[in-house]
């Protein structure tokens, strides 16, 4: 439908003046506000004064797909846009566009998030319930983000691993994937306190999971010691990195690519030295409080290309 003018009121009317006469404009606004209002109403914001029906309906396109009107300007049925449309609302499957999403994330990223974008339009991952869908969903958002080098990747890596751990308890694969997404979005937009503890409660989960020697458990202690270094803390990093490589020299004593050999030669001068090293780090940074060391992330790689620069420092 289209809106124009009929005398001095706005009325909607179908393409090609199908109807017999219009529907007025400011009823269906009400309508559809009064709609938003009763089914997604934290999409609303009004500071000051109760939320109106005009106001929701100004949001309406965040949460609804298509609006079909009947005979009359209140006879209106809704096709919402989210996962979590009210119950007895149709809704467009999230899967199938999950699915196509995930399709085109390998070799066109931004039509990737923008097929996402649609589904979510409405969604605040700061206060939606679990669920299973929009977890997912918001999983690869985050992913898709951290591509585009987007810091908004950490609000829906947070929601994908909390969602998941509701659902799943906190030892689930998803829950280790979206924690392991979140860590890497903040260390990757300079959050590296709150990277270091994602990371390292990604170190607890894995080591109670695979051991403390698994390749896993390795590769996250590994980028941890990395974030040691970001936040300042270069002898903790070169003492961690130490114990990390001794650890994948046991476990692994043949090496399969040239670098752990490379840095284990680096990390056996390092290792002498780390217990000298000065760890005094400026006052400005805060200083992670010690805690015992634990698991990875399964299916990580242990960050070789960046091992070197932080034990030859």
């Amino acid at each position: 439908m289209t809106s124009n003018p009929d005398g001095d009121r706005l009325v909607y009317q179908c393409l090609g003046n199908c109807r017999p006469y219009g529907l007025d404009a400011a009823v269906v606004a009400g309508t559809v506000g009064r709609a938003v209002l009763r089914h997604t109403p934290a999409i609303v914001t009004a500071a000051g004064h109760p939320k109106s029906a005009n106001l929701a309906a100004a949001h309406a396109g965040r949460v609804l797909a298509r609006v079909t009107a009947g005979l009359t300007a209140t006879d209106l049925r809704f096709t919402w846009r989210v996962a979590l449309a009210p119950a007895g609302h149709a809704a467009p499957a999230l899967a199938e566009r999950l699915r196509s999403a995930r399709t085109l994330a390998a070799t066109d990223p931004v039509r990737a998030r923008e097929v996402l974008r649609n589904s979510l339009a409405g969604v605040d991952p700061a206060t939606a319930e679990p669920n299973p869908a929009l977890a997912d969903a918001a999983h690869l958002q985050a992913e898709l983000l951290l591509c585009l080098g987007n810091p908004a990747a950490t609000r829906w890596a947070s929601y994908a691993h909390h969602s998941h751990a509701h659902l799943h308890g906190p030892s689930a694969q998803p829950v280790l994937t979206a924690l392991h997404t979140l860590a890497t979005g903040h260390r990757q937009a300079g959050h590296y306190q709150r990277a270091y503890h994602a990371y390292r409660h990604l170190t607890d989960q894995l080591i109670t999971i695979a051991g403390p020697d698994a390749h896993p458990t390795l590769a996250t202690q590994a980028t941890l010691a990395l974030v040691l270094h970001d936040l300042g803390h270069c002898g903790a990093a070169r003492r961690l990195l130490a114990d990390t490589i001794t650890a994948h020299r046991r476990t692994q004593p043949t090496p399969t690519t040239p670098q752990p050999a490379a840095c284990s030669t680096t990390c056996t001068r390092c290792a002498s030295t780390a217990e000298s090293a000065d760890t005094t780090t400026a006052t400005s940074r805060p200083i992670p409080q010690k805690r015992q060391r634990q698991h990875g992330q399964a299916g990580a790689d242990i960050p070789w290309h960046a091992v070197g620069h932080v034990l030859d420092r």
